[in-house]
Order: C-alpha cells, then sequence, then structure tokens
C-alpha cells in the first residue's frame, strides 16, 4: 500500500535541529512556558523577516499546533453565547475544539455568516488543509476588518506558508494585511511540515500581546510547556534557511509527479497551489474514488471529512518517500 492519506514528513529531521536538540538535552529545571529568550527572539525575528510585520508580536511556544487549535476557543474563554466560524473544507480539529469550549461553530467562507450568538473569532487557513487554496491580501484585509468592527479575534492557522507552489502565500500578520496593527490577530505555526519536526510537537502562535498574555497566564496552571531541549530546536529551525529550501525541493518533485499521473489517470486537479496535498476529483462520490484508488494499492483520504463540501475530492498528501511516490505513480499510469 502505497499511503498518501496522512500529511506526516517522512524525510530526516535536519542535523543543525538534532545537534541543538542534543546540545540542551541536560536540562534538569523547569522550562518556560512562555518560551526561552533565544525561540522567543527567534520566532520574533523569524515574524519580521519571513511574514513582513513590522510590529511587535507576542509570542508563545505550543506543543505542536494540534493543541492548540483544539484549546484555543476553550482558552480565550468561549463558550454557549459565543460563534465561532470556520472555513467550509477545514481541518477537522477547529470543530473539534469549538464543541470542547461549547461554543457554537458555523462553517462559513463568508464573513457575513453568523450563529445564533456573537461572533467571537474567526478561523481562517491559509495554504487550506485540504484543498491548498491561498486567500490573497486582499480577502484577509476583509476578513480582518469585519472581525475589528466586532471585536472579533482572527484565528489564522498558517502551518503551510512556507510551501507555496503557485502563489505566495501571505500571513495575517504581514503589514499588507495588518497595516502594521496586530491588535486582534493571531497566527497559528508549525516547524512539523516546514522543518521534518513533527515528531517534536513544535509549534508557536504569534499576534496580539496582550490576546497571547492571556494564553500564557492560562497555560502556565494548565502545564501546556514545551519542553526546554525542543524549544533549542526549534529556535535552530527558524534560524535555518537552507534545510527549508531542500525540503521544499524534495516536495516540488513529488507534487508533479504525482499530480502528473493523476491527470494522466482522469483526475481534475482543483485548488492545491499551495501546502502538502492535492486536492483531486473525478467528479464522483469520494468514497468511490478512494476505492478506486485502494483497488490500485493506494490510500487517500476521503473529502468528506474535511466538511460535506468535499464530498465529490480527494486529498492526495506529497509526504511518502520517493519510493513510495514512484510506485504510486506506476500504478496510476494507464
Amino acid at each position: 500500500m502505497v499511503d498518501l492519506s496522512v500529511g506526516t514528513p517522512v524525510d530526516p529531521t535536519p542535523a543543525v535541529v538534532r545537534a541543538a536538540l542534543v546540545g540542551a538535552a541536560d536540562a534538569p529545571g523547569y522550562p518556560l512556558t512562555a518560551g526561552n529568550s533565544a525561540l522567543r527572539g527567534a520566532v520574533q525575528g523569524w515574524a519580521a523577516d519571513r511574514l513582513g510585520c513590522s510590529a511587535e508580536v507576542g509570542v508563545l511556544p505550543t506543543i505542536g499546533s494540534k493543541e492548540l487549535v483544539a484549546w484555543l476557543p476553550t482558552l480565550l474563554g468561549l463558550g454557549p453565547s459565543d460563534t465561532v466560524l470556520f472555513p467550509e473544507l477545514a481541518y477537522p480539529t477547529y470543530d473539534v475544539g469549538i464543541r470542547l469550549a461549547g461554543a457554537v461553530g458555523v462553517r462559513s467562507d463568508a464573513t457575513v455568516a453568523a450563529g445564533p450568538g456573537r461572533v467571537a473569532a474567526i478561523w481562517v487557513n491559509s495554504p487550506s488543509n485540504p484543498t491548498g487554496r491561498v486567500l490573497g491580501v486582499a480577502h484577509l484585509r476583509k476578513v480582518v476588518a469585519w472581525a475589528r468592527e466586532r471585536g472579533a479575534v482572527v484565528i489564522s492557522d498558517e502551518c503551510y506558508l512556507e510551501l507555496g507552489w503557485e502563489v505566495e502565500p501571505v500571513s495575517v500578520l504581514s503589514d499588507e494585511v495588518s497595516d502594521g496593527n496586530v491588535t486582534g490577530l493571531l497566527a497559528v505555526h508549525s516547524l512539523s511540515k516546514r522543518s521534518n519536526l513533527a515528531g517534536y510537537r513544535a509549534g508557536f502562535v504569534a499576534g496580539d500581546p496582550a490576546i497571547v498574555g492571556e494564553l500564557l497566564a492560562v497555560r502556565k496552571h494548565a502545564g501546556m510547556i514545551v519542553p526546554e531541549p525542543v524549544q533549542a530546536a526549534m529556535a535552530a529551525a527558524l534560524g535555518d534557511v537552507t534545510h527549508v529550501t531542500e525540503q521544499r525541493d524534495r516536495y516540488a518533485l513529488r507534487r508533479v509527479a504525482l499530480r502528473e499521473a493523476l491527470v494522466a489517470a482522469g483526475f481534475r486537479i482543483d485548488h492545491s497551489e499551495a501546502g502538502l496535498y492535492l486536492w483531486a476529483t473525478r467528479d464522483e462520490p469520494c468514497w468511490d474514488t478512494v476505492g478506486w484508488l485502494a483497488d490500485r494499492g493506494i490510500l487517500v483520504a476521503p473529502g468528506a471529512f474535511y466538511g460535506p463540501a468535499g464530498a465529490h475530492h480527494v486529498r492526495v498528501a506529497l509526504t511518502a518517500t520517493d519510493e513510495r511516490v514512484a510506485a504510486a505513480v506506476k500504478r496510476l499510469t494507464p
């Protein structure tokens, strides 16, 4: 079986990152929930250089990005009187986190939508998981303006931002979007995909210092602390560009091979201009497509997992070794 169903990295963790982890292995004391000064500085520098953010941002390391996505509505103090908007096609944990908080979730790609209570927060995801769609500056500016008029927090999941193929993704923290004002804005990032650190559980949130301060106050008492050696590894990863370029090149080759094979096999690829997935369809129910591919020894994720709008698509991950990708291409070749 060629497993293209889950976006888990398979390539080596960069040597510079592993060396930093080992170098910080003697860590007898408790780590800082807020992150040590080296890590905070690395994130702030990266946000300025890579995201184009001139504002001073609050920074908070997280135990991977998934736990933050799941618990953020709770950490923000949301409840039954609050509505949270999230994309129509979305990573399932957005919905899970809203349910854990007891808030009301509304699937909508339009900011005019609303639920029974006040809109307290809006999730945006660019590049998107599963579709690979990228939201442009004009769209993000509209979301930010709409949210600020209503006192809502904009939470931007940007875990695939380093993997733009046909367009260059932009952060909600970018001056182009925020005009240098990060009030009410949070950006969620992960080093899992960028630096092959899924096994380290290394993520962070950056943005409005006041909101980040509130999150820190709760996380201190909840024991949500990133281990000191992992913090050192994160700082090293953010300070090195070489391994990011090398990994992008690997994914680019796999993307071209899989895309061409799928198209030749009768698939249409929608969106997919960034990220680690191809959003593919044969204009049939997604489970029929899953079965057709499984008959050929290829496992993919049904689009229905990500919302009703995905009922005729499948998500094909690029996260497989070159050998496994080559095997999938061979099996797809007529």
